[in-house]
């Protein structure tokens, strides 16, 4: 569980600070405000694991499957590894990570 808690940890942060470069190279308040929610999101799943682990599982689940669903069609209509591909791929590894810690209850 502490590695999946670290990797939410880190998808949180680096979703901020995408949101936060969104908003200085494009001017894109929407970048800003999507990349902080699910980033303060994310953060809040991992720190609620292992003490709260459904609500942190579920949390973590649903924001990686909300920013999968955005940027993995944004990737395969673009083929820009920034930021659609790899949100794309930190959203999966999300996914994977979140069903995998609730298997092994």
């Amino acid at each position: 569980m502490e590695a999946t808690k670290i990797y939410f940890i880190v998808f949180g942060v680096l979703t901020i600070v995408g949101g936060i470069i969104g908003y200085v190279k494009a001017g894109s308040v929407a970048s800003i405000i999507a990349g902080a929610v699910t980033g303060v999101l994310l953060l809040v799943g991992a720190f609620l694991l292992p003490e709260h682990r459904a609500a942190g599982l579920a949390i973590a689940l649903i924001i990686s499957l909300l920013l999968a669903a955005q940027f993995i069609p944004k990737f395969l209509r673009t083929s820009r590894f920034m930021p659609a591909g790899i949100m794309s791929v930190l959203s999966v590894i999300g996914i994977i990570a979140a069903i995998v810690a609730w298997v092994k209850k």
